[in-house]
Parts: structure tokens; C-alpha cells; sequence
């Protein structure tokens, strides 16, 4: 393993971070305050709570996970495929790396920013609601694996995008809408029976939901179930990832 490369490449793309704060950084804080704000006086005003549970604190963990899973997801797929665009690719690929070690350097640095800019929609939403973490051990399982996988999937999409158009397409048309219909914002128990039944066919419901019964020991489905899910998806994008390496696909458009 050479462990000099893939902190070569985590630490590039984490000094891009820093280069872009005001995006990376300050936008998402300001979006996460305008939820609390917009949906706190619109929807908090006439549901007080959900199982004892203050609607604030109640949609927190829905919100972390949407940021999570859109920032992993963008970053791991933005991470490969502009060096993709630009074409300096060949320089990553004509060194002395393998495979799995762009994937560790790609992929971390991902889920780092992932969960850096989740660490700070946790400490912005403790500024609004009162939180406390039931199981904080739990919290960081799902917490860690979540961002782990989507930025590998990320990565996956940015193997796959040959254009901007591509690369855009999950993160932005598919990943909201599951997350936004997933229970991010209410419990599925407040939805009609058919559309109840609807709901646990949507992954994400059971990310969101073993996620918040981490912090306060309610869920829409049960939490193993919800770990199960993550490790499965994890697995299936291993999976797929080492299809791809083992067919011979390049790095390159």
C-alpha cells in the first residue's frame, strides 16, 4: 500500500475545500438555517411535535442526512471526474498507484468534507432546537457509513458521467426528491395507508430513519433493518466498483 500517495491525493482535494469555503462551507449553513426558519414557522406552527418530539429537533436528523448524502455524493463524483475534464487524470494514472489506492484518496476525502459540513449542520441546528444524541455511538455508525458509501457511489457516478449533464443528474434530480419523500420532514405513520406501503420501498426512508433513532430511539422502521440497507448498498457499489476495475475500464473519458 502506498500510503504517500493516497495522502497525496486526500490532502489535494482537501486544500480544494479550503480554496472554495464560501461554497463549501457557508452555503450549506445558510440553507440548513433557512429550513429552520422557513419550516419552523410554517409547518412547526401547527405541528408542535411528532412522538414527543419538538418538530425542530424532529426534522434535524433529516436534514443532516440530506446534506450528507447530496455533499458525498457531489464530491465524490466531482473529485474523479474533473481530473477527467481537465485531463490531468494521466498524471494520477501514469504514477505509481493502483487502483484502490485513487479509490482511498478519492473517496476519503469525500467523506471527510461530507461529514464536516454535517458537523456543522449539527452544531447550526443546536443553535435552534434543543438536541440530544440517545445512542451516540450509533449516531457515528451511521453517521461514518453513510458518508463512506454515497461518496463511493459518488465516485461511481463520476466514472460514469461523460458530461456536466451526467454528473448532475443523481445528485440533483434523484437524491432530493428520495430524501424529501423518505421522512425527512414527517413521520410516514401520518401518511394514508397506501402511501405508507410506498414509503418503505424508498432506501433513503431507512437511512433517515436509523439515523433518528440514534438520536432519539424513534424510527419509522426498525434500526437494524436500517443498517442492513446501508451495508447492503455499500456492498453492491464495491461490487460494482470492482467490475468495473476487473473489466479494464480506464479513468478517462
Amino acid at each position: 500500500m502506498n500510503i504517500e500517495a493516497v495522502k497525496s491525493i486526500y490532502f489535494f482535494e482537501m486544500a480544494r475545500t479550503r480554496r472554495t469555503l464560501l461554497q463549501s462551507v457557508v452555503s450549506p449553513v445558510i440553507s440548513t438555517s433557512l429550513y429552520f426558519i422557513v419550516f419552523g414557522a410554517a409547518i412547526g406552527g401547527r405541528i408542535q411535535e411528532i412522538d414527543g418530539i419538538s418538530y425542530g429537533a424532529f426534522i434535524t436528523p433529516g436534514l443532516m442526512m440530506l446534506t450528507l448524502l447530496t455533499q458525498c455524493i457531489g464530491n465524490g463524483s466531482f473529485g474523479i471526474y474533473f481530473p477527467k475534464f481537465t485531463g490531468t487524470i494521466y498524471e494520477v494514472l501514469s504514477s505509481p498507484i493502483s487502483m484502490l489506492e485513487i479509490v482511498l484518496g478519492y473517496v476519503g476525502a469525500a467523506a471527510t468534507k461530507g461529514m464536516m459540513i454535517g458537523t456543522i449542520i449539527l452544531v447550526t441546528a443546536s443553535l435552534f432546537v434543543d438536541l440530544s444524541i440517545a445512542h451516540p455511538f450509533v449516531m457515528l455508525f451511521f453517521f461514518v457509513l453513510t458518508a463512506v458509501t454515497f461518496s463511493l457511489f459518488g465516485f461511481l457516478i463520476g466514472i460514469w458521467a461523460k458530461d456536466f449533464e451526467q454528473l448532475n443528474l443523481i445528485p440533483m434530480l434523484v437524491v432530493p426528491p428520495l430524501v424529501f419523500l423518505g421522512g425527512s420532514f414527517y413521520s410516514i405513520d401520518m401518511l394514508p395507508p397506501f402511501w405508507r406501503a410506498v414509503s418503505h420501498f424508498n432506501p433513503v426512508l431507512y437511512l433517515i430513519s436509523g439515523f433518528r433513532w440514534s438520536f432519539f430511539e424513534i424510527s419509522d422502521v426498525n434500526p437494524l433493518a436500517s443498517a442492513a440497507i446501508i451495508l447492503v448498498f455499500l456492498a453492491l457499489c464495491m461490487s460494482a466498483l470492482t467490475w468495473i476495475f476487473r473489466t479494464g475500464y480506464k479513468l478517462r473519458n
